[in-house]
């Protein structure tokens, strides 16, 4: 099998999450936040979990990342650990600044979520391949 393929104690997998996280009533803030600091804070988050981020970029009021993942962790709970980590660290480091579009809640992304799994093989490969079984 090809190496790229993650191998558990009963299974070999390769998941891969496509997420984006939308800032609370699309405040266009993360372009005056340290973007490399977001950043940071997302790869520090990743290192003391169990998933690994591949890519990542962020927009005015977004933020975008393919994420590796094993079959032992839900995509909910990757959501909710990078999101929680990342506004506490904010607002302990951009308190200040972060009052001025969310005055009293300590907030930065709104409640949902956009995910999409991905892989190396594409929808139409994978149909293709299962139609050539049997």
């Amino acid at each position: 099998m090809n190496k790229k393929y993650h191998t558990g104690s009963h299974c070999k997998y390769l998941l891969k999450v496509h997420l984006i996280f939308v800032t609370k009533y699309c405040k266009k803030i993360l372009v005056n936040l340290a973007d490399e600091t977001l950043k940071q804070i997302m790869f520090e988050v990743a290192q003391e979990s169990d998933f690994t981020i591949e890519m990542m970029e962020t927009d005015v009021d977004h933020i975008h990342f393919l994420i590796d993942y094993p079959p032992t962790l839900q995509i909910s709970s990757i959501v909710n650990r990078l999101k929680s980590v990342s506004t506490n660290r904010l607002w302990k480091q951009f308190g200040a600044y972060l009052k001025n579009s969310y005055w009293k809640e300590k907030t930065l992304w709104s409640d949902g979520y956009f995910c999409c799994s991905t892989g190396d093989a594409s929808t139409d490969t994978i149909k293709e391949y299962i139609e050539e079984q049997g």
